[in-house]
């Protein structure tokens, strides 16, 4: 069966340091016709479920833990019957949204998560958050980026565990290396490609925060 990428766009808040914005996230789903993983759980379970439909849920796989990706991560996973993937570095966010509830698993930099007879590779991108993390699949072309990366630069580094020049090292160091025709599919708004992101990464940096 053939491996492939399910989308949504889903809609609901974000909320940190004592601030709350609107904001629309896309919610991934990869896979083949008999098993999946979801890549965060932005506001609504159900749409996520329709994505998914009768597939086996290996893993709810977190880029970060912003309460916009993670809020309905236990809801969705007990639904599904998953493990809840996490970056140890963003428990301290994770917390903020669940101190009563722990994720399942640990991600770690390099590990491969096998799903649907593809890989999904886990390259820990921190700087929007401290455990933010890509997932690289290779055999589709694509990287799925979370808040690291978007079309218009890289994620905001405005508000707590954040940092500019960290986040830019991780674009630089574990992004753009990648082959220029690999897709970015990031957390919010529309898709670019790294060949793209490599023209514009210097005027990035020098813009600054």
């Amino acid at each position: 069966m053939t491996l492939r990428i399910d989308h949504a766009v889903t809609s609901g808040t974000f909320s940190l340091d004592g601030q709350t914005f609107d904001v629309d996230n896309n919610a991934w789903v990869v896979g083949d016709d008999s098993e999946c993983v979801v890549l965060d759980a932005p506001h609504d379970v159900a749409a996520i479920r329709e994505l998914v439909g009768d597939r086996t849920v290996r893993a709810v796989l977190c880029t970060h833990a912003h309460d916009d990706h993670v809020r309905k991560a236990p809801e969705l996973a007990d639904a599904v019957g998953a493990p809840i993937h996490l970056h140890p570095d963003d428990r301290v966010l994770w917390d903020m949204t669940h101190p009563d509830r722990e994720p399942d698993r640990e991600l770690a930099d390099g590990e491969v998560i096998e799903v649907g007879g593809g890989e999904l590779r886990v390259l820990h991108t921190p700087g929007h958050a401290p455990g933010a993390v890509c997932f690289h699949a290779p055999g589709l072309g694509v990287v799925f980026t979370g808040d690291t990366l978007f079309a218009g630069g890289p994620g905001a580094t405005g508000r707590s565990y954040s940092d500019f020049g960290v986040i830019t090292g991780s674009i630089r160091d574990r992004l753009l290396p990648l082959p220029p025709e690999t897709e970015v599919r990031p957390g919010h708004g529309e898709s670019t490609t790294i060949g793209e992101v490599r023209g514009q990464f210097d005027e990035w940096v020098a813009r600054g925060h």
